[in-house]
């Protein structure tokens, strides 16, 4: 697995990372055995970037990632979040940036991990009610005291990105980004480069919609919410159903899946861009992690972005918290 540097001054970590939220939530039924089985061939694999967010079934998936990495905690490079504090009804939510909450959420990671230490700690959303300023500086009194390494934010603006690293040194961003989804490119992105800041790609293969292989909305499990989320329903799935048609095409013609043209094309977006594929399953994270060793032709790179160019994809990414200012 080649790496890459988390921001300046960052751990190395691989150019593909492991995304654990479905493995919780959000995805139909959970098996704790396979996604352990999952996470440890990872880190045979190499692929030590495992991410988690206190929010992935209400503190479950940060205990299972704990629960995964005991005995091998040194070969990892820990990532989690917090700032998305959930209720006993699953659809309603509000984020907390305050400082007080950014201490309290932090001990509360630490426990359920298992382990004395976050390697990179991310604010999940920014909270408008609180100057970023005041949220990265109490996430800054956690590097000093040993128990968070580097800073992250995720979702923020090209203003707040410059804002927060202003106040302490930002080591990674973590923005939806795939071959679907390139809202960033225009300023979001250039301002992390300009400041040194990484790319974390969450959402590369477009919550499995780039893999080709999912069944029309209407067939998923009703547990699973991409049953409900724009871009896989109505019209608009109908669309993006026929580009996806087309990128099957050119993934044939060079003898990779759908999903590993996408991740390879991520990785063409710049040697600041890593990926983080999330699944529960071993045979998708072989084939992730094989993305890394595919090397795309300039024709096969102009024939996608013909296939699929910037704002060809129809809906809206989800209705979340996305939407809050920022």
């Amino acid at each position: 697995m080649i790496r890459r540097r988390l921001g300046q001054g960052g751990p190395e970590v691989p150019a593909i990372g492991l995304g654990c939220m479905g493995m919780s939530e959000f995805y139909g039924a959970a098996d704790k055995a396979e996604s352990i089985s999952v996470i440890h061939r990872a880190l045979d694999l190499g692929v030590n970037f495992l991410d988690t967010a206190d929010m992935y079934g209400k503190g479950r998936n940060e205990e299972l990632v704990g629960r995964a990495i005991k005995g091998r905690r040194d070969e990892v490079v820990l990532a989690t979040k917090f700032g998305i504090v959930r209720s006993e009804d699953p659809a309603v939510r509000h984020i907390d940036g305050s400082p007080g909450y950014v201490r309290k959420a932090v001990d509360a990671s630490l426990r359920r991990l298992g382990v004395d230490h976050i390697d990179v700690y991310y604010l999940h959303r920014r909270d408008p009610n609180v100057p970023i300023e005041e949220t990265v500086g109490a996430m800054a009194e956690l590097v000093a005291a040993g128990k968070v390494g580097h800073l992250g934010l995720s979702e923020v603006s090209a203003e707040t990105l410059r804002r927060a690293n202003a106040t302490y040194p930002i080591s990674a961003l973590q923005s939806e980004y795939s071959l679907f989804t390139r809202g960033i490119e225009e300023e979001i992105l250039p301002a992390a480069r300009e400041l040194g800041v990484a790319l974390v790609a969450y959402s590369p293969i477009s919550r499995g919609l780039l893999g080709g292989t999912l069944p029309p909305a209407e067939e998923l499990p009703d547990d699973d919410f991409r049953k409900y989320l724009p871009r896989f329903t109505g019209e608009s799935g109908a669309h993006n159903e026929a580009l996806v048609a087309e990128v099957r095409k050119i993934a044939e013609e060079a003898g990779s899946t759908p999903a590993q043209l996408a991740l390879a094309w991520l990785l063409t977006r710049g040697e600041d861009v890593i990926p983080i594929p999330g699944t529960k399953r071993l045979r998708y994270l072989e084939e992730n992690t094989a993305a890394a060793g595919i090397t795309l032709t300039p024709d096969q790179l102009a024939a996608l972005n013909a296939a699929v160019p910037a704002g060809a994809v129809l809906g809206d990414r989800y209705p979340d918290m996305s939407s809050v200012e920022r």
